[in-house]
């Protein structure tokens, strides 16, 4: 099987090229240096909003807690899919430990209750998609 020429590979991109355009989308871009973090009235906890607005509808942003720091019995009541960017964080849910370093994955849907901790050493960060607007509601401590 011969191999494309250049001039027909310059064609098929051409004809492609225009197809894509008008596709539509649009694209969310945030480089690091212009990603702001805001405190967030609860001690320890920083989070840097980077699409959508947290206090008002859906949104995408990072949240850090301070290594060492272990929340109270809390559920939010927007579902939420959450990544660990950094440190290792564990969460309880239903008694039971996760321990969630770099790169895995949760998520907590219908107002799911948990206590999460930064382990000590190194801040946590997550990246979270919220699908509604973001807030934290406390519960008895008994629930996890």
């Amino acid at each position: 099987m011969s191999r494309p020429s250049i001039p027909s590979l310059l064609l098929l991109c051409t004809l492609v090229t225009p197809s894509l355009a008008l596709a539509g989308g649009r694209a969310a871009v945030t480089p690091n240096a212009r990603v702001q973090w805001t405190e967030t009235g609860i001690p320890g906890v920083r989070a840097a909003a980077v699409e959508g607005d947290m206090a008002s509808g859906p949104s995408h942003f990072y949240l850090e807690y301070a290594s060492g720091l272990t929340t109270p019995v809390h559920h939010h009541s927007p579902d939420h899919y959450v990544t660990t960017v950094s440190g290792n964080l564990t969460l309880i849910v239903d008694g039971a430990e996760h321990r969630l370093p770099p790169g895995s994955f949760f998520a907590l849907t219908g107002a799911k209750s948990h206590v999460a901790r930064c382990e000590a050493g190194a801040a946590c960060v997550m990246f979270i998609d919220a699908r509604d607007a973001w807030d934290v509601v406390p519960e008895p401590a008994a629930t996890p």
